[in-house]
């Protein structure tokens, strides 16, 4: 593929995340980060992150931090837009966008959950909006969701997942636009189960995380949940949803636990405390071996 003009919004983990991924792949990338102090630091995270990868930092000089908006996307052919999930921002980031960028520039937003129809509402013209939902940390996580509205049009869509392709993605296409696309569905219908065992006293939260990580974890990465049904046969996963679905929790909003956590405080690791408690040298442990796990998975081609 020819080398594109790649612009991003945002300059946070995911921003620059994606930024190193296209300027590794040889593609040129101004992203806009108004903060002076975050701008700053851009090409020194992505050449460290690209050192620890043992790739060529000098991809990084491929990657030019912009102050302003009409900066980094007035000759993008492409533009990815990871700001907060807040849809009244992103909606005005879009309509600026739109104003700025050139007629061609495909416009993607890496929003993990809100509906792209939503975001893309301001656009005058909607057939070049879609989804392109990256996952954390997106530099060495392959998947990337495509979302389509009803308003994109397929060639968008071929053009957004060939390019991905190129630069060693996996890109899938979500068809229909609904909230949370396929990625967030499937992770949080597992984490309504884990929260409400811990909830009615089943277990306790390190007990959750023992289990998912000692039994079918381990077989994910190799093999899906429908491939695993097929494995053990559609007749014996009907058996198993007819004893186990009627007792799952279905509740259609947050557990009252996790509203309790969020209101008193523990927030999680950066806060020292959620369902589990958490000492900073824990907490930097947890993120070393992440890192190493995904970095495996990089070398020997599986990411």
């Amino acid at each position: 593929m020819t080398q594109q003009r790649i612009g991003i919004i945002g300059a946070g983990l995911m921003g620059h995340g994606i930024a190193q991924a296209f300027a590794a792949a040889g593609h040129r990338v101004d992203i806009q980060e108004p903060d002076p102090a975050r701008r700053a630091e851009i090409l020194d995270h992505v050449r460290r992150n690209l050192r620890e990868l043992g790739q060529d930092a000098a991809a990084a000089d491929r990657i030019r931090p912009c102050a302003a908006l009409e900066e980094a996307v007035g000759q993008a052919d492409v533009v990815i837009e990871a700001v907060p999930e807040d849809l009244a921002l992103k909606q005005r980031i879009f309509a600026a966008v739109e104003a700025a960028a050139p007629p061609h520039a495909l416009l993607a937003s890496n929003t993990s959950v809100i509906p792209i129809t939503r975001i893309m509402e301001p656009l005058r013209d909607k057939s070049r909006a879609l989804g392109a939902h990256w996952w954390n940390p997106p530099h060495l996580i392959p998947l990337v969701e495509v979302i389509q509205t009803a308003d994109t049009a397929d060639a968008a869509v071929a053009a957004m997942i060939g390019l991905l392709t190129a630069i060693g993605k996996t890109p899938v296409h979500v068809r229909k636009d609904v909230p949370g696309f396929i990625g967030n569905r499937l992770q949080h219908a597992l984490w309504r189960e884990a929260i409400a065992l811990v909830e009615t006293g089943v277990c306790d939260a390190a007990t959750v995380d023992a289990v998912v990580k000692a039994s079918f974890g381990r077989r994910l990465a190799v093999l899906g949940p429908l491939e695993n049904a097929d494995l053990v046969g559609t007749d014996l996963t009907l058996a198993v949803h007819e004893h186990v679905l009627p007792d799952l929790d279905r509740r259609p909003g947050p557990s009252p636990l996790l509203r309790e956590l969020v209101a008193s405080g523990r927030l999680g690791m950066k806060a020292g405390g959620g369902f589990r408690n958490w000492t900073e040298a824990q907490r930097a442990e947890v993120h070393s071996r992440l890192a190493a796990h995904l970095q495996r998975f990089d070398a020997t081609g599986h990411g």
